[in-house]
C-alpha cells in the first residue's frame, strides 16, 4: 500500500513538474548578464588602513572595485534592483574589505546588537574558501552600524552558529546607503602555508526590503546544491604566513546560590551557600595553519544563555535542547548525522575537555574529550524515554571525514564513555554522502552500538520501566551487556523547483548511544516527501510550495505502530511574510491500543514585514492521543502561540512570546490538562562591548517563575565580563509565589595571543 502511495505522488509530482516548468522560466530581458566566471585580481598596499567607517584612505583608492552583483534569491541570478559596491586590498598582516550599498537612506534596516544578532538587519560580507576546494569556508559579515555576524559553513551548507572569528569592522548610514569596511587578519584563519594562495570568495549583500532579496558578486544558482562549488576566484594574495599562535583564556568566576530551606514551609526562607570564586583557564595552541589544539580547565558553562522552556506534558519522550556552550559550539557541524551519535550536551558539568580539530588536505579531523562530574544517561524505548543522572564519567568523541568531488563526503565517527563507578557505552559510525547528477544526494549512515551497564540498584530506582526487547532485557542498572544497530538511507533532490527526499531508519531495540541523542529505538520507519515550487509573477506571492509528507512504521516484530499522511502548503508573501498550512492525517498503536481516526491541522504565520516591528503566530488542533491517561484516550486538543519583535529604537529590543497546549475528552469535555508557557526578554545595547539582558518566564504547568538579569561586557568574542543571576519561584496555595532558588554569578574572561 506505501509503495502504491508512492508511485501514485511521485507520478503527480512529475506530471506537475512538467507543467511547472514552462510557468516557471524566468528570462531576464533587460540585457543583464550574471557573473557566473567571477575573477579578482587582488593588489596589495603599503598605506594604512583605519577601521572608522570612513573609506578615504589613498589604499581604499588603489584597490580591486567589483561590481555587477546578482540577485540569487528569491529571484534566480536576475539582476538586483539596488546597486552594490565592494572594495578590497591587503597587506602582509589582514585582508581589507569595504562595500558601498547603495538605497534609500530612510528604508535601511540596522539594530545596535551583540554580535551575531544582525541576521535581520542589512548586512554584507564574504563567504571565503581559503582551500579553495569548495569543503568548507568562513561567512563574515556586517551590518549598516558596524555590528558583526560570523558563521562557518561545511560542504552541504551545514553552517556551525558557535564559530566566532576575531575581526574588525566599522559603518555607518549615508546619504546614498550605507557603507562598511572590514580588516580581517590573516593569523584568525586557516589556510595552507603555501608561497601564493588561491583562495575562492563571493561578496554578499542581504536587502531585507518587500522580501529577503540576497546579491552575490559571484552569480549562484540556488538550483545547484552546491553553493561552494559556485564561488568566484580571489588571486594575488602572495607571502602571507599564517604563523603558529598560542591562545590563553584565564578567566575569574565566581557563584552564590541558595534553595529553599524547607520544601514543607515556603516562608522559611533560602539556605545560601557560601561564595564560591574558582579560577578556570582555557589554552589552545595551533600546531600548524590546519591543526589545532584546545583545552578547558574547570570550564565555566552557567546561566549565560537561557533555554526556552518546553512543553512537555502530554509527550512520553525527552525532549532536545540545543548547545549553547561555546567551547562545545564551534566545530559541532563536524559532529552532524542523520543519526544522532554525538550530543554534546551529554557532557553535562565537565571538570575539564579538550579537542583537537585539524584537516590535511580533504580530510578533517575532530577529537574530544571530558571528565564530566553528573553524568545524564539517556534510556530510549519502544514508546518513552528515560533519564537517569550517574556520577563521573570520561567521554572520547572522535571524527574523520574526508571529502570528495561536488558537495560529497565519507566519515566516520566513533565515541565512549566510562561512568567511574563502572559501565559505560561505545558506538562507532560511519555516513556517506554523494552527490549526482547535480540535484540528487544519496545519503547513509549506519552505526553499532555497545553498552555496558553499571550494576547500580541506586540508579535502578529512577527507572520505570520493566524489560525492553520483548523481555530479553531488563530496564534497571543490573550490569547487563548488549549491542545494537541504526540504519539511515535516504535518497534525494534538491533544487529551486521540484524537491523530494525518500527515507529508510531503523534503530533497533537495544541501540543506544551514550554521548548522543537517541530518545527512541526499535522502529523501522519508511517516509517520504515531495514538494514543489512556484514562483508566480504577481503582487502577492514570491513563492508557492504545495508539498505531501508520508511515513510509516514498524517495530523490530513487524507490528504496525504508526502511519501519517500530511498535505501541507507554503506560501511566501511579499512583505517578509511566510505562511505555513498542513493537515494530518494519523493513526497509531500506543501502549498496544491502535488509535484511528487521528486527525489534525495547524496554520502558523511569520513576518518581518517593517524593521520596528516582526513576529508570528501559529494555531493548531485537531484529535490526538491522551497519553497519560490510563488507559491512553483520544483527545481534542489545541496549540496556540505568538511571538512579537519590538525595536523602538536602535539600542533596544523587546521579545514576547507565549504558547499554549490544552486537551479535553473528546465525548465529556472533561479537561485532561491546559496551561501556558509566558516569557519575555529585553536587551539595550549601550555600546557595542556594553548591553544588559532580562529575561522572564512563568511556566504555568509547573507554577513557576524565572528571572534573569545579565550585564555583559564584550571586548570580543573571547575577552568578556557577565555579571548575572537567576531568581525562581515557586507558587504555593496559600503563600503565592515565593522564591525557592537563587544563584547569583559574574565572570571575567581575557584573550591574550603570543
Amino acid at each position: 500500500m506505501l509503495l502504491r502511495l508512492f508511485l501514485h505522488v511521485a507520478r503527480f509530482s512529475i506530471l506537475v513538474l512538467l507543467l511547472a516548468h514552462s510557468a516557471n522560466a524566468q528570462s531576464d530581458t533587460t540585457g543583464f548578464t550574471p557573473n557566473r566566471t567571477a575573477v579578482v585580481d587582488v593588489p596589495v598596499t603599503a598605506h594604512e588602513i583605519q577601521i572608522d567607517g570612513e573609506l578615504d584612505e589613498r589604499a581604499w583608492r588603489q584597490a580591486a572595485r567589483l561590481t555587477g552583483f546578482t540577485e540569487i534569491q528569491p529571484g534566480n541570478e536576475i539582476e538586483p534592483p539596488v546597486r552594490t559596491e565592494a572594495l578590497v586590498t591587503y597587506d602582509e598582516d589582514r585582508l581589507y574589505v569595504a562595500f558601498l550599498a547603495y538605497d534609500d537612506a530612510s528604508t535601511v534596516r540596522a539594530t545596535f546588537r551583540n554580535r551575531d544578532e544582525i541576521f535581520q538587519d542589512d548586512w554584507v560580507g564574504v563567504v571565503l574558501d581559503t582551500y579553495g576546494d569548495a569543503a568548507q569556508a568562513y561567512e563574515i559579515f556586517v551590518n549598516p552600524l558596524g555590528i558583526q555576524g560570523d558563521l562557518f559553513m561545511a560542504a552541504g551548507g551545514n553552517e556551525d552558529e558557535g564559530f566566532d572569528l576575531i575581526y574588525y569592522s566599522a559603518g555607518r548610514i549615508t546619504d546614498y546607503g550605507y557603507q562598511v569596511e572590514m580588516a580581517i587578519p590573516f593569523s584568525s584563519l586557516r589556510f595552507p602555508n603555501t608561497p601564493q594562495q588561491n583562495w575562492r570568495i563571493t561578496f554578499i549583500r542581504n536587502h531585507p526590503r518587500d522580501a529577503r532579496r540576497l546579491y552575490s558578486w559571484a552569480s549562484v544558482s540556488m538550483n545547484d546544491p552546491c553553493i561552494l562549488c559556485q564561488l568566484g576566484s580571489l588571486r594575488g594574495i602572495e607571502g602571507i604566513k599564517p604563523g603558529t599562535r598560542l591562545s590563553l583564556i584565564p578567566a575569574l568566576v565566581g557563584y552564590h546560590s541558595g534553595a529553599l530551606a524547607n520544601t514543607d514551609d515556603p516562608d522559611a526562607g533560602l539556605d545560601n551557600e557560601r561564595f564560591r570564586p574558582e579560577i578556570a583557564l582555557n589554552v589552545r595552541y595551533d600546531f600548524t595553519p590546519s591543526l589545532a589544539a584546545e583545552a578547558s580547565l574547570n570550564p565555566d558553562f552557567s546561566q549565560v544563555e537561557s533555554d526556552a522552556a518546553q512543553i512537555d506534558v502530554n509527550t512520553t519522550l525527552a525532549l532536545f535542547f540545543p548547545e549553547r556552550r561555546p567551547f562545545f559550539q564551534e566545530g559541532s557541524d563536524l559532529f552532524n548525522t542523520w543519526l544522532d551519535v554525538v550530543y554534546t550536551r551529554s557532557i553535562n558539568n565537565p571538570i575539564g575537555a579538550a579537542k583537537l580539530t585539524g584537516r590535511a588536505g580533504r580530510t578533517s579531523l575532530a577529537y574530544l574529550s571530558a571528565i564530566d562530574e553528573d553524568t545524564p544517561i539517556l534510556l530510549p524505548f519502544e514508546e518513552r524515554s528515560g533519564l537517569v543522572t550517574a556520577g563521573r564519567s570520561v567521554s572520547n568523541i572522535l571524527r574523520v571525514r574526508r571529502t570528495f568531488g561536488a558537495n560529497s563526503f565519507i566519515g566516520g565517527i566513533v565515541t565512549d564513555r566510562r561512568l567511574f563507578d563502572g559501565g559505560g557505552g561505545t558506538t562507532a559510525t560511519t555516513d556517506l554522502r554523494i552527490q549526482f547528477l547535480e540535484n540528487y544526494r544519496l545519503e547513509a549512515q549506519v552505526a553499532l552500538s555497545r553498552t555496558e551497564e553499571p550494576d547500580s540498584p541506586v540508579l535502578s530506582e529512577q527507572v520505570d520501566v520493566e524489560t525492553f526487547d520483548r523481555g530479553r532485557h531488563t530496564a534497571a542498572f543490573d550490569g547487563e551487556n548488549f549491542l545494537g544497530h541504526g540504519v539511515f538511507l535516504s535518497v534525494d533532490r534538491s533544487s529551486r523547483l521540484w524537491n523530494f527526499d525518500l527515507a529508510y531508519i531503523a534503530q533497533s531495540p537495544t541501540f543506544r548511544t551514550a554521548n548522543g541523542f537517541v530518545r527512541q529505538n526499535d522502529y523501522h520507519a519508511f517516509s517520504m516527501f515531495q514538494g514543489l515550487n512556484f514562483y508566480p509573477e504577481n503582487s502577492f506571492f514570491v513563492t508557492v510550495s504545495p508539498g505531501f509528507f508520508v511515513r510509516r512504521q514498524i517495530n523490530f516484530d513487524g507490528v504496525f505502530k504508526d502511519g501519517v499522511v500530511q498535505p501541507m502548503l507554503n506560501l511566501q508573501l511579499w512583505g517578509q511574510t511566510n505562511v505555513h498550512l498542513n493537515y494530518r492525517f494519523n493513526r497509531e498503536r500506543f501502549q498496544g491500543q491502535l488509535f484511528e481516526g487521528l486527525r489534525s491541522w495547524t496554520i502558523s504565520v511569520n513576518s518581518q514585514f517593517s524593521d520596528p516591528l516582526g513576529g508570528g503566530f501559529y494555531l493548531g488542533g485537531g484529535r490526538s492521543i491522551a497519553r497519560f491517561q490510563s488507559p491512553p484516550e483520544i483527545g481534542r486538543g489545541l496549540n496556540a502561540g505568538g511571538h512579537l519583535t519590538i525595536k523602538p529604537v536602535q539600542r533596544l529590543v523587546i521579545r514576547p512570546s507565549i504558547d499554549y497546549a490544552s486537551l479535553h475528552d473528546l465525548e465529556t469535555d472533561e479537561e485532561f490538562f491546559s496551561g501556558y508557557i509566558l516569557r519575555a526578554s529585553a536587551n539595550v545595547q549601550f555600546t557595542r562591548a556594553l548591553s544588559i539582558r532580562l529575561i522572564t518566564q512563568y511556566d504555568e504547568f509547573n507554577e513557576r517563575l524565572d528571572v534573569e538579569p545579565l550585564v555583559s561586557f564584550q571586548l570580543n568574542p573571547f575577552s568578556v565580563f557577565y555579571l548575572g543571576s537567576t531568581h525562581d519561584f515557586g507558587h504555593f496555595d496559600a503563600s503565592g509565589f515565593r522564591p525557592v532558588e537563587r544563584q547569583i554569578f559574574f565572570k571575567f574572561q581575557y584573550l591574550i595571543r603570543r
